[in-house]
């Protein structure tokens, strides 16, 4: 279940933007939902993740200390973190929702995504990377092409369920112990791939005699 009474990944997954890369109401067919967050203090920070199951079943949490230079970094090392957290246990060709509450690091995911399906591999718009996250960046981009699909959507921070893992890592540091799942989500459920016009749509199933 979703962690810390948040509602599940795939919800705020659903509700939330993904900058560059239009939103259509297939994008719940993911399989795996990941959070991510990092945080920044003077003297130490903390990561955070969260990964989830499109059914809302829980695959794992990290609540890790860290001591990041900025919080810039701390989220690109969050993200890291996650990617490869998943990648130990997805299948091949899962479809994946990235979610985190740093607009420029959602963005340049997407970016990245779309840059990888281009023929010259180009992104729409050029990344902007904190220098001093430039190693995990290029860690984040070589997991993303492990992944049949991925999308990133920009949440807010009091709604991430990352935020508190990262923010109090001593305090949840008990999720670490929870043992290691390899969890499948349920298939995914059925969608149309028409809708009647309204005319049809409202029409009463009986005839009107004349």
């Amino acid at each position: 279940m979703a962690a810390h009474g948040r509602p599940a990944l795939r919800d705020l997954f659903d509700e939330s933007p993904t900058p560059h890369i239009a939103h259509p109401p297939r994008t719940h067919h993911r399989d795996f939902y990941v959070a991510t967050d990092g945080s920044y203090r003077r003297g130490g920070g903390g990561l955070g993740a969260v990964v989830e199951t499109r059914d809302g079943t829980r695959v794992a949490r990290i609540a890790a200390t860290d001591a990041p230079p900025d919080n810039n970094v701390a989220e690109y090392r969050a993200l890291h973190l996650g990617l490869d957290v998943l990648a130990a246990r997805a299948p091949p060709g899962s479809r994946v929702g990235v979610l985190v509450d740093h607009d420029e690091l959602a963005g340049n995911v997407n970016a990245a995504v779309l840059a990888g399906k281009h023929p010259r591999y180009e992104p729409p718009r050029p990344f902007s990377v904190p220098p001093a996250s430039a190693n995990h960046w290029r860690g984040i981009r070589a997991r993303l092409t492990g992944f049949a699909e991925l999308r990133a959507a920009r949440i807010d921070s009091d709604r991430n369920p990352a935020h508190p893992l990262a923010n109090a890592p001593g305090r949840y540091g008990h999720v670490n112990r929870e043992p290691d799942r390899c969890v499948l989500p349920e298939p995914p459920e059925p969608t149309p791939t028409e809708f009647p016009p309204p005319s049809r749509a409202d029409r009463p199933s009986g005839h009107a005699s004349d």
